[in-house]
């Protein structure tokens, strides 16, 4: 079994960069595997901004919706993966399931399942970076209910199987685990 990191926090608070440090430490090659993707000028600014900054160490793999397959397929070629971000890759997954049935939830929450088991099995070091998305006010509509339950669940999960968790605040990290 080799480390599992998982890193949360609220939007734009430092996780992803405090996320590129910890993988660096690891030393090149590195690997990048984006869920994001980029349907608008705004998104495509963001990962351009993101590339740049993490330079030419790192490989970048964009997989919006199989993530425990691509996990696999990087697996050995870097000495760390760094995943980047959980709640975008379950937002991908409720829309995407969303459109097929109405049990959305369970699915995706299989799909959480086989994350895990996925990372028990990696050799490569893997960070993993999501959102705490729970901690405001409840939102006004379903769907966002319905992502936000997904994503404290999903988080839960990815917590308790992690060998280190830390939240990050105002781009200061905290060690939790």
């Amino acid at each position: 079994m080799t480390k599992t990191i998982f890193i949360t926090g609220g939007a734009r608070s430092g996780k992803s960069r405090f996320a590129e440090e910890l993988a660096q430490r690891f030393g090149a090659p590195l690997g990048y595997l984006a869920t994001a993707q980029t349907l608008d000028d705004e998104m495509a600014e963001r990962v351009g901004k993101h590339r740049l900054r993490r330079g030419d160490a790192w490989q970048t793999i964009e997989e919006p919706l199989h993530l425990s397959r691509a996990l696999a397929t990087c697996d050995g070629t870097c000495n760390a993966i760094l995943v980047d971000c959980l709640t975008l890759w379950l937002s991908n997954l409720l829309f995407h399931y969303e459109e097929q049935s109405d049990d959305a939830e369970a699915r995706i929450l299989e799909d959480v399942h086989r994350l895990t088991a996925a990372l028990r099995e990696m050799q490569t070091p893997v960070i993993v970076v999501s959102n705490e998305v729970g901690q405001g006010i409840v939102p006004e509509n379903r769907l966002a209910r319905r992502f936000r339950d997904i994503a404290g669940q999903a988080n839960q999960i990815l917590a308790a199987m992690a060998d280190e968790v830390h939240v990050v605040i105002s781009g200061i990290p905290l060690r939790l685990k």
